[in-house]
């Protein structure tokens, strides 16, 4: 295997194909839930908000424990556990009431958060230092390749006049074989890991030194205010449908979104291969920023009554915002916390935890109210997040002149 190459090796490969047959579950299930909430049981649209704020800010804070007990246990056993539940996201199409799916898909959401603290620190265990923003973006496109599989077959199931509530329990299916792909994966110590040059470990010695002192409470501030624009993508799901009339035209606003954070989340992984001390920089404006613009163009969309493309348009850019993020804070956590690997990919759910509840509560208050309003609030949330990483470094240049 070529040098360039090693990282893509066995166990790296099985932990990106079981977050692949993850997503290729679960992401139908994401899509639909909205319809299955609104359409199928008549429930309003903010009792799915509150459905968004229970199961993504509890979830966060069950994350964390999940990246703690990944520290003092084995990272496998912990992933593999909490892999086998999220399966209940998939019952919550058998469910009677809102309530009820509510409950099941907020169980399944839960515990696809146990598992992805312990699923990260994996692998980074696995890879090398100078190759690991390749590896989380290999695992980020892999991941969200599955999710716009998972749209394909949502949309044509549904043309063939299959209903929601089957092509859900479909979806266990997928799930069962993400875990097994994680049972497959044979664990090791960071000890284990391939030798690093010295020159490239000497690099990275120095950029996490800075990051230690500069960066790491910068990035857990703004992913914590992060927290409060990250909503739920059933609310534009629903904006489509609502706008269009089709919830498959809905649907398929999530199959662009999932595109383009797939593609740009393995591009910029490898652009910063060489480059990682730019990291937090690439963070703040590809990140945070752009997620702002996508929430904006959507806001836009919506009160000017623009056409069906511009909604798509607000959706890519929102998933180039997420595949920068999703690839950009587990690699610079995993320089930080080398020594508490499983803390520090916990800490980034936990510290979501709060804004992740009140944001998808005001998301769905503010949508009843007027849709245009609640992507507005996104999106000053999300570029605010950009300002509290990037303040700070772009004063430290300044002083350096």
């Amino acid at each position: 295997m070529a040098k360039s190459d090693w990282w893509v090796s066995r166990n790296v490969l099985l932990i990106a194909l079981s977050a692949f047959f993850a997503d290729l579950g679960y992401q139908a299930v994401i899509a639909g839930f909205p319809i299955l909430i609104v359409v199928v049981l008549k429930a309003p649209v903010i009792l799915f908000g509150a459905a968004m704020a229970l199961s993504y800010g509890v979830g966060s804070l069950i994350g964390y424990a999940g990246g703690k007990l990944s520290d003092r246990h084995s990272k496998k056993k912990v992933a593999v556990l909490g892999n086998i539940l999220i399966p209940l996201l998939s019952l919550s199409g058998i469910a009677a009431s809102g309530a009820e799916a509510v409950a099941l898909f907020a169980g399944g959401w839960w515990a696809r958060n146990f598992r992805s603290p312990a699923r990260r620190a994996m692998l980074s265990d696995l890879t090398n230092a100078s190759e690991r923003s390749r590896a989380f973006g290999l695992l980020n496109a892999l991941d969200i390749s599955g999710g716009i599989l998972a749209t394909f077959y949502l949309i044509a199931f549904l043309l063939l006049g299959i209903g929601l509530r089957y092509i859900f329990l479909l979806t266990v299916i997928p799930l069962l074989a993400s875990t097994l792909c994680l049972l497959m994966v044979k664990s090791r110590n960071r000890a284990g890991s391939p030798p690093q040059p010295k020159r490239e470990a000497a690099a990275m010695h120095n950029a996490t030194f800075r990051w230690n002192r500069r960066i790491y409470g910068g990035v857990l501030a703004a992913t914590a205010l992060y927290g409060f624009s990250f909503y739920s993508f059933g609310f534009p799901i629903l904006t489509v449908y609502q706008s269009s009339g089709s919830y498959l035209y809905g649907i398929l606003t999530y199959t662009f979104y999932l595109a383009a954070a797939a593609a740009f989340g393995y591009i910029i992984g490898r652009r910063l291969e060489k480059r990682i001390e730019k990291a937090p920089y690439y963070l703040g404006i590809m990140g945070y920023m752009v997620s702002a613009f996508g929430s904006l163009l959507l806001s836009i969309s919506y009160s000017a009554g623009l056409p069906l493309w511009s909604f798509y348009l607000g959706a890519v850019v929102l998933g180039l915002g997420l595949g920068a993020i999703e690839t950009l804070e587990p690699t610079i956590v995993s320089f930080i916390k080398s020594k508490e690997i499983g803390k520090g990919m916990g800490s980034l759910t936990a510290y979501r935890s709060a804004g992740l509840f009140f944001g998808n509560l005001v998301m769905g208050i503010l949508y009843v109210v007027n849709p245009s309003w609640s992507y507005i609030y996104a999106a000053i949330a999300a570029f605010a997040s950009g300002l509290v990483i990037l303040l700070p470094l772009l004063a430290s240049e300044k002083r350096k002149l």
